[in-house]
């Protein structure tokens, strides 16, 4: 068993089946000579049409549009970035004076 291949229409040949169902003829008919699986497709372009006029039958870019990494690597004030550091700092001198004292312990 073969697995159906998912066909894409350029814009010029869905405008054109648009335009031609509106125009009066029927969509299976239509469908049928344009050699499409289902009428449907001829329905859901005519509604894309309807209410987005030509550009909803224009091809969409695949995936999740990419993050613009300026937009979300927002600047620091220094003020917040410097009270980080000497907050980090501190936590290292501590922990050094710590393992400093242990090592004095043990070699007692």
């Amino acid at each position: 068993m073969t697995k159906p291949v998912k066909r894409l229409y350029s814009f010029e040949f869905k405008l054109n089946a648009v335009q031609r169902y509106m125009g009066g003829e029927d969509r299976i008919v239509l469908a049928k000579e344009l050699e499409l699986s289902s009428p449907h497709l001829i329905t859901v372009w005519a509604g894309q049409y309807r209410a987005q006029g030509e550009e909803g039958l224009r091809p969409k870019p695949k995936g999740r549009p990419r993050k613009s990494f300026e937009a979300s690597v927002k600047p620091e004030p220094e003020l917040e970035r410097l009270r980080r550091e000497n907050e980090r700092l501190r936590a290292e001198v501590a922990f050094l004076g710590k393992v400093n004292a242990l090592r004095d312990g043990e070699q007692r």
